[in-house]
């Protein structure tokens, strides 16, 4: 497998993946008696049969150049990832949603944004930069099998700087 250069996350680069989550441009109105930008309704979120879910993800800190050995999915429901830092983390996702991942692009995120993975994406493991690494994460909670895992045979390093 060939090495990846990190990209920078964006709304047109991320769009077959998910969602950017970002307060950018203006608001879609004002709330609060004009105090506060409401940026509406900015993540397809699916849970098929389950029910939302908010929890308190606190994952270690990765460093770069980093070897990705596995990918995952969630074939019954989205997975949102909401930094509760200003730190920016790294999004590692894989076009196709056969048995198998298909070419694999990894994303920086700038400081303030989050993401919305889309039901069945392939996506490497939570994987921030900086200590601390906690993230909201809002998912499907329900029954039924919504991990698959897939172990890349020979693991590609991913590159690039962080800014």
């Amino acid at each position: 497998m060939t090495d990846i250069v990190i990209e920078p996350l964006t709304l047109d680069a991320f769009a077959p993946f998910g969602d950017v989550l970002e307060a950018s441009g203006p608001p879609d109105r004002l709330i609060n008696q004009g105090l506060c930008g409401r940026f509406h309704d900015r993540a397809r979120l699916d849970f098929g049969k389950g029910r939302a879910g908010i929890s308190v993800f606190d994952a270690e800190p990765r460093a770069l150049p980093y070897r990705l050995d596995m990918v995952e999915r969630h074939p019954l429901g989205s997975q949102a990832f909401l930094p509760m830092t200003q730190h920016p983390f790294l999004v590692i996702v894989a076009e196709g949603r056969d048995s198998t991942p298909g070419r694999v692009r990894a994303f920086l995120t700038a400081p303030s944004q989050g993401i919305n993975l889309l039901r069945n994406t392939w996506h490497g493991v939570l994987t921030p930069l900086h200590a601390p690494g906690l993230f909201a994460v809002v998912d499907r909670i329900g029954e039924g099998a919504n991990l698959e895992e897939f172990r890349f045979p020979e693991p590609p390093t991913i590159y690039g700087s962080l800014g």
